[in-house]
């Protein structure tokens, strides 16, 4: 039976700063890349609902699942493992996914399996038809993930370079009704140097949606530093390698967020 669906509050100034833990999926684990290799994995669970589980019970509001088979496949690839999760904690607090997404009847699936928010990024960029209407099928439930390396759109899992300006991209998908936008500094995702603040305030300021930052989190002076942010639009974090190599306490990094922008 399909976890319900659970809609968290408007992003706004007033709302503390989201840190939303990722739980990458490859072959049904719970893994991280370095640099989007598929070939340079880290694997820190066997049991992804558990980590999920584990995620919720340190306090956070939101899960971030990505579906790395799926997003090289280009069609779902761990569908046992988002289940899974969905029922694990799909009831407590939203879930959002990404990877491999590229038709409505996918969407609706993982809506229907109670996902709150569903994540497109290389059908965006490859297909805008599409995710104009999956933003008309199911408004407020569409996220755009938009990858970058010095502001150029990169596609396919990271393997591709496209000749888009991120900006553009990212306004043009706003006119098309996305409820936010998740922007990955892919030269510093999974390498723990810190996130691009810059960048991630440059794309904030030109959106009137929610962006939320990924890539890079190192300590919790990262932390501190999108908070000092938040009011340009930037609303949210996905941490990810910073949390499983416990270079990061979760638990620690929302107080600190709640205090500071609470």
């Amino acid at each position: 039976m399909a976890a319900p669906r659970i809609q968290p509050p408007e992003p706004s100034a007033t709302i503390p700063m989201l840190l939303i833990p990722a739980i990458d999926l490859k072959d049904g684990r719970c893994v991280r890349l370095k640099q989007g290799d598929m070939n340079a994995e880290t694997v820190f669970s066997e049991d992804p609902a558990a980590t999920a589980r584990h995620w919720v019970e340190q306090g956070a509001r939101r899960i971030h699942l990505v579906d790395l088979n799926g997003a090289v496949a280009g069609r779902p690839r761990n569908e046992a493992a988002i289940r899974s999760i969905v029922d694990a904690v799909g009831g407590n607090v939203p879930v959002q996914l990404g990877g491999g997404i590229r038709d409505l009847d996918t969407i609706e699936r993982y809506l229907d399996d109670g996902i709150s928010y569903v994540i497109i990024g290389t059908a965006a960029v490859k297909n805008p038809g599409f995710l104009h209407d999956a933003c008309s099928a199911f408004p407020g439930q569409i996220i755009v993930g938009l990858d970058a390396r010095d502001g150029k759109v990169a596609t396919d899992g990271w393997s591709k370079l496209t000749r888009h300006d991120v900006l553009d991209l990212a306004k043009k998908f706003e006119g098309y009704g996305v409820e936010a936008v998740i922007y990955t500094d892919i030269g510093r995702d999974g390498m723990l140097t810190g996130v691009n603040v810059e960048a991630t305030v440059r794309l904030a300021r030109e959106l009137r949606i929610p962006v939320i930052a990924s890539g890079g989190f190192a300590s919790l002076e990262d932390v501190e530093k999108l908070c000092a942010i938040e009011e340009e639009g930037v609303t949210g974090a996905i941490l990810g390698r910073a949390l499983y190599e416990g270079k990061l306490d979760f638990g620690v990094a929302q107080a600190r967020a709640d205090e500071l922008n609470g």
